[in-house]
């Protein structure tokens, strides 16, 4: 098992710009592609308190349940990408 794990949809926008981030980093992750409709995503939202998707979750890190693809982006860049320590 990877430490991360995404909750996408298919055919997500926001969803696709991390994928992206994903592979352009070269990380490994789990995806996890959750029912369209928002009423059906209790998974999703156990693990960030709210429905919508993208969702990351870094278990090495403590992150287990970042949303918003920008959000997501940037903490991948920063943690795993040019701006890692």
């Amino acid at each position: 098992m990877t430490d991360l794990e995404l909750y996408e949809l298919e055919g997500c926008p926001y969803c696709a710009k991390v994928v992206s981030k994903l592979e352009e980093l070269g990380l490994d992750y789990e995806s996890h592609m959750v029912p369209r409709s928002h009423s059906e995503r209790t998974e999703v939202e156990e693990i960030s308190g709210q429905t919508e998707v993208p969702v990351l979750a870094d278990h090495e890190n403590g992150i287990e349940g970042m949303n918003e693809s920008a959000d997501i982006i940037e903490y991948l860049e920063e943690t795993y990408g040019s701006g890692a320590a």
